[in-house]
């Protein structure tokens, strides 16, 4: 995001809740679409199907998704977290049992459609600068003419940093 205040470039937009719950439903809705479009045995009938299934997919994501987390807390830890798209899987199943227009043939298209929706929902929240997710790239900071006899430093401070 462009910052009206260059020293202010990481801190997160104002809070303006009705406005940050139609961005993600909108991000929501986006990824959901590219998603159908991308992952063969996802489909909808009508426009308002893929509506439908975005805002009952952000409700089941608001209110179920938490106590999925807490219950199943030791396999997401066992997993190192690769059972949280299991998680978003079912989510996602869940969503098509509930909205009749929507429609996916079975866990591996939901597996694979709740990591594109994932994806999706990453780089639109980096590029919109809004959502809870959001990964940044900064560019190391150049040593200079330094000889390579000076004793390295150990603080990480000049390696390439990515935030996720």
């Amino acid at each position: 995001a462009i910052s009206p205040h260059p020293g202010r470039m990481n801190e997160p937009p104002p809070k303006r809740p009705v406005r940050d719950v139609l961005h993600q439903f909108v991000v929501g809705t986006f990824a959901v679409l590219i998603a159908v479009n991308v992952v063969p045995g996802i489909t909808f009938d009508t426009p308002l199907h893929l509506l439908l299934a975005s805002l009952v997919l952000g409700a089941l994501n608001a209110f179920l998704r938490p106590f999925l987390l807490l219950g199943c807390l030791p396999l997401v830890i066992l997993t190192l977290g690769l059972f949280l798209m299991v998680i978003n899987a079912m989510l996602l199943l869940l969503t098509a049992k509930l909205v009749d227009g929507f429609n996916i043939a079975g866990f591996w298209p939901a597996f694979w459609g709740a990591l594109v929706i994932s994806i999706v929902t990453l780089i639109a929240n980096t590029f919109t600068g809004r959502g809870d997710s959001q990964m940044s790239f900064r560019r190391a900071k150049a040593q200079g003419a330094q000889s390579k006899r000076q004793t390295p430093r150990h603080d990480d401070d000049d390696g390439p940093i990515i935030d996720v």
